[in-house]
C-alpha cells in the first residue's frame, strides 16, 4: 500500500461525500474538450457495433446482450432494437477515452476517495440515453455487481462526466442521499434473471431521491454502495455519460482481467 496522498478535495466535499455519498463539480471541460469527448463515444459505439455481428449475443428477462472479447454491448429493450444502451468497458474502443481515464480532474479526486496515491482503472462504461429512445435505468447499487470480483468493494469510486446538458426530461442521474451507509443491500425478489441487482425498494427511501441536472462538462462523484438511477430520455436531446470507477494501483480491471494503472499517479 502506498503513503495517503494529501487531499485535493474541499473540506464541504469531503463532508458531502461521507454524508451523502456524492459531490458535483460543475463544468469541468471546455465546449471544445466536450466536442472531441462526443466524438470519441460516438467512434467508440461505432467501432463496437462493427464488432457485435462476431460477439457472442444472448438475452436476460428478453433484453439484448452480446460479448465481444472483453466488452459488453446492451441493447435498447425494445425488440429487435440496434441501438447500444451501454458499452462496458468502452476505453479499448477509443484511445481519448482511455486517455481520458489519466485526466487530472477525475483521478486527482480518486486519489483522495481511494486513499492512496496510485490508482488503476476497475471499468468504464459508455450510456448513450439516446433522445425519445433511451431507456432509464432502475434504482441499483454498484456494489453487488462486484462485490464477487474484488475484495475492495468499497474503495471503488466513480465518477460520471456528462457529455450532454442533464435534466429530468432527458433522464437525468439521480442518488438516494446517505443509501451508501446502508452497505450492500439485498435486490429485488421478483423471479426475473436481473432482479437480483436492482435494489429491493423496501429497503431504501425513493421519494429522498436527488436528480441531478447539470450541464455538459459536470462531473458526479459517488460511492459504490449509493442507490442510483435515472429515467428514460422523453426528449429530443441526447444524455450520454461516461462513468470511471477507479481503484487502488496495481489491481486488475474487472472484464479485462489487465492491470491499467493511472499514468502520472
Amino acid at each position: 500500500m502506498t503513503a495517503a496522498p494529501k487531499s485535493t478535495l474541499t473540506p464541504t466535499e469531503r463532508r458531502a461525500y461521507e454524508a451523502h455519498g456524492y459531490f458535483v463539480r460543475r463544468q469541468q471541460f471546455s465546449a471544445a474538450e466536450l466536442t472531441s469527448l462526443r466524438g470519441a463515444a460516438e467512434r467508440a459505439i461505432d467501432h463496437a457495433a462493427d464488432t457485435a455481428a462476431v460477439g457472442k449475443v444472448y438475452y436476460l428477462d428478453g433484453k439484448q446482450f452480446v460479448d465481444c472479447g472483453p466488452s459488453t454491448l446492451q441493447f435498447e429493450h425494445e425488440s429487435g432494437s440496434r441501438t447500444i444502451r451501454v458499452l462496458e468497458p468502452v476505453h479499448l474502443h477509443d484511445p481519448s477515452i482511455d486517455d481520458l481515464l489519466d485526466d487530472p480532474r477525475l483521478a486527482k479526486p480518486m486519489q483522495a476517495l481511494v486513499g492512496e496515491t496510485g490508482l488503476a482503472l476497475w471499468t468504464v462504461k459508455l450510456n448513450t440515453k439516446r433522445a425519445f429512445e433511451g431507456s432509464g435505468f432502475g434504482w441499483h447499487q454498484d456494489s453487488p455487481y462486484w462485490m464477487h470480483d474484488c475484495n475492495h468493494v468499497e474503495r471503488l469510486p466513480n465518477v460520471m462526466v456528462a457529455l450532454d446538458d442533464q435534466d429530468k426530461n432527458n433522464g437525468c442521474f439521480a442518488i438516494v442521499p446517505g443509501s451508501h451507509k446502508l452497505g450492500i443491500l439485498p435486490g429485488t425478489t421478483d423471479g426475473s434473471q436481473l432482479g437480483g441487482f436492482f435494489t429491493d425498494p423496501s429497503t431504501f427511501n425513493a421519494a429522498t431521491a436527488i436528480h441531478f441536472e447539470v450541464p455538459a462538462g459536470s462531473l458526479i462523484f459517488f460511492h459504490p454502495h449509493c442507490v442510483h438511477g435515472s429515467g428514460p430520455n422523453r426528449s429530443a436531446r441526447p444524455r450520454r455519460a461516461l462513468i470511471a470507477t477507479y481503484q487502488p494501483g496495481g489491481f486488475a480491471a474487472l472484464k479485462t482481467g489487465v492491470v491499467r494503472n493511472i499514468r502520472g499517479f
